[in-house]
């Protein structure tokens, strides 16, 4: 499966199959979060065979969450846009190897979750929970095209892929608060959904490049 297909097919699965991750499997995704975490800076964390990711709310509406990746890094202002961002890419290749994900942002323990970390002093904003769904889950309700975009003239193909993907980005709370911009290979990409703006803007910039190609287009904060 590509990361392509891995957009289309990823659906929020909040309950689990008591089914462990095969050794190859998390050594693969071990591998995916290392070289994450050394191109972005962060501490991505795997925890295998423990629920303590989770809040008491999560645990309530959950079944067999018993693999989760810790969200954690230096805590700078661009943080939570990079959590998202390499959140992302940790979520969707774990969907590659076959494994389904939740994102879970605000029903997850930090006091559970900070005790896997290896280095001290970090922030943690979330978790992803792994493992093999009891279904493959649901697509949930989108907007449009039309709903979050623009372009100044005739949108090329690059432009209305890379919008397409962003409607297939998971959200806090489904709300798919993204506005997003083009003029010739420019792009700026806005999120304005509360507390969880940061990370989403990270998630949906991720999901925009999947689509649009990192290689055609340039982000912009203004056009």
């Amino acid at each position: 499966m590509t990361m392509q297909e891995a957009i289309r097919e990823r659906h929020s699965v909040r309950k689990y199959l008591d089914k462990p991750i095969p050794t190859e499997i998390a050594a693969q995704l071990q591998q995916r979060l290392k070289e994450n975490n050394h191109a972005s800076g962060l501490c991505l964390t795997l925890v295998t065979g423990r629920s303590d990711g989770l809040g008491a709310m999560a645990k309530l509406i959950s079944k067999h969450v018993n693999n989760y990746i810790i969200l954690a890094g230096p805590d700078t202002p661009e943080l939570d846009e990079k959590l998202g961002y390499w959140g992302a890419d940790a979520m969707l290749f774990a969907q590659t190897l076959g494994l389904n994900s939740w994102w879970v942002g605000g029903m997850f323990s930090a006091k559970g979750s900070e005790k896997h970390l290896a280095c001290t002093g970090l922030r943690v904003n979330g978790v992803i929970a792994l493992g093999y769904g009891v279904t493959q889950g649901l697509p949930h309700k989108s907007k449009t095209a039309a709903d979050i975009s623009s372009y100044d003239g005739t949108a090329p193909q690059w432009f209305q892929d890379g919008v397409s993907s962003l409607l297939l980005a998971p959200t806090a709370l489904n709300k798919q608060a993204y506005r997003v911009y083009g003029k010739g290979n420019k792009v700026v990409l806005i999120c304005d959904s509360g507390h969880f703006a940061g990370i989403d803007l990270g998630i949906g910039k991720y999901h925009f490049e999947a689509g649009a190609g990192k290689n055609n287009f340039e982000w912009v904060r203004y056009l």
